[in-house]
C-alpha cells in the first residue's frame, strides 16, 4: 500500500478547546481514521512550524487518503493541511528508469 504523510495546522478555536481539556488526540484519532479507511497508522507526532501535527499512514490508495483528509477537514478543527505521497528508494529507481525512456521523446520548447 502507498505511504502518505499528512500535515495539519489547528485553528485557534481548536487549540483553545484543547487547552480546556488537554489530551493527546493525534495518535488515537489518526489510528481510528486510518483503520476506517482500510489502512494503518505508522506514526503520529505534534511538531513546530507551519503545521501542528504529522501522521504517516499506510493506506490502500489516493481515494482512501483523500477520505481521511476530507474527514479531518470537515470537522472544522484544522485551518490548513497538506498530504504528501512518500516513496521507497526502489520506487524512485523505477521512476528514474521510466523517466529516462520518457525523456527520449521529450523536446523542451525553445
Amino acid at each position: 500500500m502507498p505511504i502518505y504523510m499528512y500535515q495539519a495546522a489547528y485553528t485557534a478555536e481548536s487549540w483553545a478547546a484543547q487547552l480546556k481539556s488537554p489530551q493527546n488526540r493525534v495518535e488515537a484519532v489518526g489510528r481510528a481514521l486510518c483503520e476506517a479507511a482500510g489502512g494503518k497508522l505508522l506514526g503520529a507526532w505534534y511538531c513546530f512550524g507551519d503545521y501542528d501535527l504529522v501522521i504517516v499512514a499506510d493506506v490502500p490508495d489516493n481515494a482512501s487518503m483523500s477520505a481521511i483528509a476530507l474527514a479531518v477537514a470537515s470537522g472544522g478543527a484544522i485551518k490548513s493541511a497538506k498530504t504528501t505521497v512518500l516513496m521507497q528508494g526502489s520506487e524512485i529507481v523505477s521512476a528514474l528508469q521510466k523517466a529516462s525512456a520518457v525523456a527520449k521523446g521529450y523536446k523542451p520548447a525553445r
